[in-house]
């Protein structure tokens, strides 16, 4: 996945059509000298639309697009003829994008299945003709209803990426490293921080015909869930991970306090993603010799799964895998 091409965030101004005015029209035939209202209704305005396409995955093509606009409704005619209605304008998004008002970040809408729709902006009613205010006492009506005005404002559409497997840690913990060992994603690696700065999804196989879908959401640093370093535009990506693999390097002073530090600022940013499968792993452990890894192995957490991993080397990369299965199939 391209960081160049993958965008999870655009804001937009939408704007739905007017409806069309009724018609004030009166029957003028030339045997029917007093043929009364006959006015026909307006169209209505045009809704802007979101409709989840399941082959989107970024949502790039809205970036350059900062104005939506949908049709007016036509007003109504003589001989009851019913204006016609505003054309509506329909934006496909990827599934898991999540629709806010960019004024106080209220979310709106979740779409996460595919073909499901939301109207964003809702098209005006097209007014009255005015054949609907005849009476028996008021029986050639000369006014009619004006057509409602559509909807307009500024939106914020955001993507949750969707994969099996979370992978977390802060900067230059192997997580674009790992997921380049195990898939035949190739995200930019370096040894300085923040080398990813967008989400990379990668498909791991098994054996068996088994594969799973990885993400490697990019760093998170102690503040994320206040946005710190934008950690809440990475955050929001582990939310439709079905479990979270934790990421720790060996030569981190104290891993435990490292793993307790990253679960806290997903706890602070949304407490039900307490409740998600949890492992964690210890990388870069070719650096340490038998001796090193015997004393870290008394220093691990016991609340969760452990495993040392090297993906320079491969060690425990197969047994991962095979961990990671069978959690997320509770194997």
């Amino acid at each position: 996945m391209s960081e160049t091409n993958f965008v999870d965030y655009v804001k937009l101004f939408c704007a739905s059509g007017n409806g069309g005015a009724g018609s004030a029209h009166l029957m003028r035939r030339k045997y029917v000298p007093k043929g009364g209202p006959d006015g026909g209704d307006g169209g209505r305005g045009g809704h802007v639309i979101l409709k989840v396409n399941s082959q989107f995955w970024t949502l790039i093509h809205l970036k350059y697009r900062k104005h939506v606009r949908a049709g007016h409704g036509e007003p109504g005619r003589g001989n009851l003829a019913h204006g016609a209605d505003g054309k509506d304008v329909v934006l496909e998004v990827p599934a898991g994008t999540v629709v806010k008002r960019a004024e106080n970040e209220e979310v709106i809408a979740e779409l996460m299945q595919p073909g499901e729709e939301f109207i964003l902006c809702r098209g005006g009613k097209g007014g009255l003709g005015n054949n609907h205010f005849k009476t028996a006492t008021r029986q050639t009506p000369r006014y009619a209803q004006p057509g409602e005005r559509g909807h307009q404002d500024w939106f914020i559409l955001e993507l949750k990426l969707l994969a099996d497997v979370g992978l977390v840690g802060f900067p230059n913990a192997g997580k674009s490293t790992l997921l380049a060992n195990v898939s035949a994603a190739r995200p930019k690696i370096a040894d300085y921080p923040f080398t990813t700065l967008v989400p990379q999804l990668g498909i791991v196989s098994l054996s068996d015909d088994r594969s799973f879908v990885m993400a490697d959401i990019p760093g998170i640093i102690e503040g994320a869930h206040r946005g710190k370093g934008l950690g809440i535009r990475f955050l929001r990506h582990i939310e439709r991970n079905s479990m979270l693999l934790f990421l720790v390097p060996a030569d981190c002073p104290d891993i435990t306090s490292q793993y307790r530090i990253l679960l806290g600022e997903l706890r602070k940013y949304k407490p039900e993603l307490m409740d998600k499968q949890r492992m964690l792993a210890v990388t870069k452990t070719d650096l340490l010799d038998p001796d090193q890894e015997r004393s870290l192995l008394r220093r691990l957490p016991r609340s969760l799964p452990v495993l040392l991993i090297s993906s320079v080397t491969g060690k425990n990369i197969p047994q991962l895998k095979e961990q990671i299965w069978n959690i997320l199939w509770n194997q």
